[in-house]
């Protein structure tokens, strides 16, 4: 029996976002995956247990415990699963300790189908002859700096100006400068 890995496959998808998580899902059986999804670290962990995935993709930022928990504890249940970060909220520091816990690579949204496909590669850091890790320009981690206290003042521009000291003017006009990647 021939067996082909790349549609034997099977992928959990961990992401909050529930209409984010089920497109990307659609996308990724339409590539020959076997897809399971999960909302949170229990979900992610309950199907992990259930049956080890070969790749796990995981969002940070979730309501609990953050994906981090995730990529360490699914890595430490396989040591063969593959493992990626995909966040809206990337750091140079994010990325290192996702990487410490296990992940194999780290990505920010947005990253289509085949970027994130790619990121699991076992081959892409040889053929790249660097990591996958992608430094970003400061204006991309200033944007989601300032998109991150947004978020945590509940879209309130105001509170978010003061805390990072900026005119509320000024937050509006680097707020419009780059639209919201979601």
């Amino acid at each position: 029996m021939t067996h082909s890995t790349e549609l034997a496959r099977t992928i959990l998808v961990v992401d909050d976002d529930a209409r984010f998580r089920e497109r990307l899902a659609r996308a990724l059986r339409a590539r020959g995956l076997e897809v399971r999804e999960a909302w949170d670290y229990e979900s992610a962990l309950t199907a992990a247990r259930e049956e080890s995935p070969e790749l796990v993709l995981v969002d940070l930022r979730m309501p609990g415990r953050s994906g981090l928990d995730v990529v360490r504890d699914t890595s430490q249940l396989d040591v063969s699963t593959r493992i990626v970060v995909l966040t809206g909220y990337g750091s140079i520091a994010t990325a290192l300790e996702a990487m410490r816990l296990g992940a194999h690579s780290y990505l920010t949204k947005p990253a289509d189908v085949d970027a994130i496909l790619a990121a699991f590669d076992e081959h892409a850091e040889e053929k790249a002859g660097e990591p996958a890790l992608d430094t970003p320009t400061l204006a991309r981690v200033e944007w989601e700096h300032i998109n991150r206290v947004l978020t945590d003042c509940a879209g309130n521009v105001s509170e978010a100006a003061r805390r990072l000291g900026l005119h509320r003017r000024s937050l509006q006009r680097k707020l419009a400068k780059y639209p919201t990647p979601r």
